[in-house]
């Protein structure tokens, strides 16, 4: 091999003697042949100096090529100063004598206006005569003048001869022209085989521009077979010989791994040769590695700096990324006015992610005045050019009105565009309509794949849907641990949505082991971010002590971050806060206000409690028909406690016309649904045959459901019915279990009952002391049943010690609270001195209440009053009566 080397050399030197002799002896081809060997520096040491000499002794011999060759070295400074008029003036001598390369030079002298004044038509009739002399570059020329009308009139036929011409003569550039010409179906039909076959031609005879669009077919398979590594391999040709495209391909390609193994920094290189090679599409790609650190070190400076030369190159993605540097401050200061600015550039020349970003110049007022209407015509430029970012706003712009009237089917309709084009914010926007009906049918298979798609694509939206379609059984089969998974993607992305629905997962255990402390912290994060759902329910967690301490003045300031916020559930617990005191002062016109927010906006719990507030007059004037018009609102959206409150309305004709039968059904539905004391109302619609058919195994039932809901009154109502045998077997036992959770609930009447079975014995061994304690229990309630008993265990020291006063005492609160039996004992206290100054006439009084109201010991005293004269005029009339 160094053999074979060292022989090549030793011939190119002989060669260069042989040309000097024949210089020496006048030969002007000598000449111009040895000029090539000293310019190229073969066989010789390159000299560009001597290069020059020998031209223009060449020259002056008048050699037509060794003129056109001087003419080369004046127009490019070779071994001389450059002198573009002597260029000129040595390419029409060499022309004018017939040297067809002279004449091609001549032409583009006189097409680019190079040392005299620029003439198309006489660069148009040199170009024809160097391709007439058989000229292959002379030929390329002359078809590009008839191709784009240069000097002569268009004829897209001529061209495509004269380009066949050149090509078949072997030039490159021609090849490839030709190539392009076969590629667009320019005076010719197009044929990509034949497009193919002539750039393969022009990249094999090294045309750096044949060599890139080579790339470019076997990297789409156009006219050939598919290769993405033979696509690499000339975009690497064309990129080494300087070819910018080529270089831009070529940096893709190791940027994508394209036919190649992925290397950022190869593509990071071959960017910035491309960039400080002047190039605005490699300059704005260079900005965006500097901005994400691809292939290099991060430098948002850097990036702003090179995304301003190709902004200012006119590139539009440059213009576009120098608009996002000025809004959100990479690499510069922010400048919302400059932003705006460069967008519109962008926008203006047809770009489309510019004219996406201007729209939202305009519909948030960034750096110019707000308007709806123009956000929405850039927002439809934008996706009118296809682009998906642009389609995805202008389908929310339909959605909402914004600019444009109200149009849902238009709204689909560019969702579905965007979705369709990768979108991943108008994928998860596309599964919302299908999943709501919005614009089109509802199709929950639709959503969810819809939503997996924009998962997929990492949008957190997306992600949060997908969980909630997991968690739900939208569309797909429930899966609460997949919903966890996506809940907790969507959350560690800092989607406050992702959080709260993280949170709750952690909360009640779905998909995941309950963690309190953990569904506390993502509360925290998602209200922290702004999410007006995730701060009502870090509000409940510090008002319950969820996963943290209890802390009812935090538990009121988040409520009231999220009231504030327009969370018509937040609205609502601020309300309760109001009522109740709960971390701030009472105040019931407070709770009022904030009910109603909630209830108008649409929130049934609210609507329940603001009702309330009207019948009872909380914090409002009582109003029983605004109260009845909420409980109907709350009723139809399906909430139970208003189902029964609206029940209850039927029934006693409150705020509305008594009817029993819609007053049962109302109780069934709120039974229905689970509420406990719909149960228990329902159950005594059975009892007592309200707006149905008496039916006490019924009654038993819903009694039942009642009871095992927690509800105090169904648990007493159901020891009733195991104690009588109503609709059930009796069973003393069971019905004092049921007393006593009824009791322990804290019902006075229940938990009288059960002091009544501890007094006698009724399913449970006989206790007077818990006797006792549960009567006080009731009697404390104001139960006036009671109190009365009360009295009598106090007067007889049954499970306590005699106190006479005391009995005395709660004889009397039993006899104020309407009680029969109370006001007879109480009598009986008047007339004897028990615990008390003896008052006869105070004893008629109270047994003449007691007799009033049926009690028939009170009645039979009132006789004996009359009959003895106690307290009263004897009267045997009427003690006979009584």
């Amino acid at each position: 091999m160094e053999n074979m080397q060292y022989n090549e050399i030793q011939t190119k030197k002989e060669k260069v003697f042989q040309y000097l002799k024949s210089v020496e002896g006048g030969n002007s081809d000598g000449q111009c042949n040895l000029v090539h060997y000293y310019y190229n520096g073969i066989g010789t040491t390159k000299d560009e100096e001597k290069t020059f000499l020998r031209y223009l002794k060449s020259a002056e011999g008048k050699d037509h090529l060794g003129q056109n060759n001087l003419g080369d070295c004046y127009r490019h400074g070779i071994g001389t100063t450059k002198d573009e008029e002597k260029a000129f003036q040595w390419y029409l001598k060499s022309a004018e004598g017939g040297e067809s390369y002279g004449q091609n030079n001549l032409g583009r002298c006189y097409q680019y206006g190079i040392g005299i004044t620029k003439n198309e038509e006489k660069a148009f009739q040199w170009y024809l005569k160097s391709a007439e002399g058989r000229n292959t570059t002379g030929q390329n020329n002359l078809s590009r003048c008839y191709q784009h009308g240069i000097g002569t009139t268009k004829d897209k036929k001529k061209a495509f001869q004269w380009y066949l011409k050149s090509a078949e003569g072997g030039d490159s550039a021609g090849q490839y022209n030709l190539g392009y010409c076969y590629e667009n179906g320019i005076g010719t039909t197009k044929d990509e085989l034949k497009a193919f076959q002539w750039y393969l031609k022009s990249a094999e005879g090294r045309d750096s521009a044949g060599q890139n669009k080579l790339g470019c077919y076997y990297k789409n398979g156009i006219g050939t077979t598919k290769d993405k590594e033979k696509a690499f391999q000339w975009y690497k040709k064309s990129a080494e010989g300087g070819y910018q495209k080529g270089q831009n391909n070529l940096a893709r390609c190791y940027a994508y791994g394209d036919g190649t193994t992925k290397d950022n920094e190869k593509a990071f290189l071959w960017y910035k040769k491309l960039a400080e090679g002047g190039h605005s599409i490699g300059q704005n790609k260079l900005g965006r590695f500097y901005q994400f650190g691809i292939g290099t070190t991060k430098d948002e400076k850097k990036a702003f700096q090179w995304y301003k030369k190709s902004a200012e190159g006119r590139d539009i993605y440059g213009q576009n990324n120098l608009g996002r540097c000025y809004e959100n401050g990479i690499g510069t200061t922010k400048d919302k006015k400059k932003a705006f600015q460069w967008y519109l550039k962008s926008a203006e020349r047809e770009g489309i992610y510019g004219q996406n970003n201007l729209g939202r110049c305009y519909e948030d007022g960034i750096g110019t005045i707000k308007d709806e209407a123009k956000a929405f015509q850039w927002y439809l430029k934008s996706s009118e050019m296809g682009n998906s970012y642009g389609q995805s706003n202008l389908g929310r712009c339909y959605d909402n009105g914004i600019g444009v009237t109200r149009d849902k089917k238009k709204a689909f309709h560019w969702y579905k565009k965007s979705a369709e084009g990768r979108d991943i914010y108008g994928q998860n926007k596309l599964g919302h309509c299908y999943e709501n009906g919005i614009g089109t049918t509802k199709d929950n298979e639709k959503a969810f794949q819809w939503y997996f798609k924009s998962a997929e694509g990492r949008d957190i939206y997306g992600q949060n849907n997908l969980g909630r379609c997991y968690e739900n059984g939208i569309g797909t089969t429930k899966d609460e641990a997949k919903a966890f998974l996506w809940y907790l993607k969507s959350a560690e992305r800092g989607n406050n949505y992702g959080q709260n629905n993280l949170g709750r997962c952690y909360q009640y255990g779905i998909g995941i082991t309950k963690n309190e402390e953990k569904a506390f912290q993502w509360y925290k994060k998602s209200a922290e971010g702004g999410n007006i759902n995730g701060q009502n329910n870090l509000g409940y967690c510090h008002e319950n002590g969820v996963g943290t301490t209890e802390d009812e003045e935090k538990a009121f300031q988040w409520y009231f971050k999220s009231a504030e916020g327009g969370y018509s559930i937040g609205q609502n617990n601020f309300g309760r806060c109001y009522e109740n005191g709960i971390g701030t002062t009472k105040d019931k016109e407070k709770a009022f206000q904030w009910y109603l927010e909630s209830a108008e906006g649409g929130y049934q719990k609210g609507q329940n409690n603001l009702a309330r507030c009207y019948e009872y007059g909380n914090g409002t004037t009582k109003d029983n028909e605004k109260a009845f018009q909420w409980y109907l609102e709350s009723a139809e959206g399906g909430n139970q406690k208003g189902q029964n409150n609206l029940a209850r309305c039927y029934e006693y004709g409150n705020g509305t016309t008594k009817d029993k039968e819609k007053a049962f059904q109302w109780y069934k539905k709120s039974a229905e649904g689970g509420n406990n004391k719909g149960q228990n109302n329902l159950g005594r619609c059975y009892q007592h045959g309200i707006g149905t058919t008496k039916d006490e195994l019924k009654a038993f039932q819903w009694y039942l459901k009642s009871a095992e809901g927690r509800d105090s009154a169904g648990q007493n109502k159901l020891g009733c019915y195991y104690e009588n045998g109503i609709g059930t077997t009796k069973d003393k036992e069971k019905a004092f279990q049921w007393y006593k959770k009824s009791a322990e609930g804290g019902h006075q009447k229940k938990q009288n009952n059960l002091a009544r079975c501890y007094e006698y014995g009724d399913g449970t061994t006989k206790d007077n002391d818990k006797a006792f304690l549960w009567y006080k229990k009731s009697a404390k309630g104001g139960y006036s049943i009671a109190q009365n008993k009360l009295g009598r265990f106090y007067q007889f020291g049954i499970g306590t010690t005699k106190d006479e006063k005391k009995a005395f005492q709660w004889y009397k609160k039993s006899a104020e609270g309407g009680h029969s039996t109370g006001q007879n004992n109480l009598g009986h206290c008047y007339e004897n001195g028990i615990g008390t100054t003896k008052d006869k006439k105070k004893a008629f009084q109270c047994y003449l209440k007691s007799a009033e109201r049926e009690d028939i010991y009170g009645q039979n005293n009132l006789g004996r009053c009359y009959e003895k004269g106690i307290g009263t005029t004897k009267n045997k009339e009427k003690a006979f009566q009584w």
